[in-house]
This record gives C-alpha cells, structure tokens and sequence, in this order.
C-alpha cells in the first residue's frame, strides 16, 4: 500500500558529506513522524534522526551537530544531510515513517536501505 524508497547514499571520504532523500509513495493518508535509522554490520539497527509533522527533530548523541533532518511535507519527503562523515558513520541507512493510509490505519513503513560508506 505504501512505499519508501531511499536515495543519496555512497562512498565518501572522512570529512565529506551526503544527503540521503526518501519520498514516500501509494495510499498515504497522512504522515506523522518521519526518521532515519542505521545499521552498521554486526550491530543493532539505531536511530539517527526524527523528524515530527511539525517539524519537531531529535537526533543521536552520535551525529548531533553534523547531521540534519529534514522534511517536505508535499511532497512525503525527508531528508538527512550528513556533514563531517567519520568512518564509524558507515552503515545501511533506512528510512521510517509513521503513516496512516487512506483506510485511516496507521502502519509503520520502512525503506529498502541505502549504504553510506565513509572511507578513513
């Protein structure tokens, strides 16, 4: 019924900076909160980034100050800028959202994951 897909992601040098994208598509009602996660190998997937429809934002410990969340509501789009990429920052990085669809029930969506590597 709903699909996300993700895009933005790649190889970058330490220091550099990506801008990952996911656009939401299919029976959408309306969309609550919006986030990123990741998952590096080996490790729990954890979030990254949260984005409320107001545009309230929340951010891990780990990226606060180099990484920015943000949305267009419009277009059922949200957006993570990663400035200051560090080597610890690779992993697959999947996008979420919260979304009520036009039968008026609220699922949670995930993307297909997009791999950010970041090179030392």
């Amino acid at each position: 019924q709903v699909q996300l897909v993700e895009s933005g992601g790649g190889l970058v040098q330490a220091g550099g900076s990506l801008r990952l994208s996911c656009v939401a598509s299919g029976r959408i009602f309306s969309i609550n909160a919006m986030g990123w996660y990741r998952q590096a190998p080996g490790k729990q997937r954890e979030l990254v980034a949260v984005i409320t429809s107001g545009g309230s934002t929340n951010y891990a410990d780990s990226v606060k100050g180099r990484f920015t969340i943000s949305r267009d509501n419009a277009k059922n789009a949200v957006y993570l800028q990663m400035n200051s990429l560090k080597p610890e920052d690779t992993a697959v990085y999947y996008c979420n959202g919260n979304i009520f669809t036009t039968d008026k029930i609220m699922r949670v969506y995930w993307g297909q994951g997009t791999q950010v590597t970041v090179s030392s």
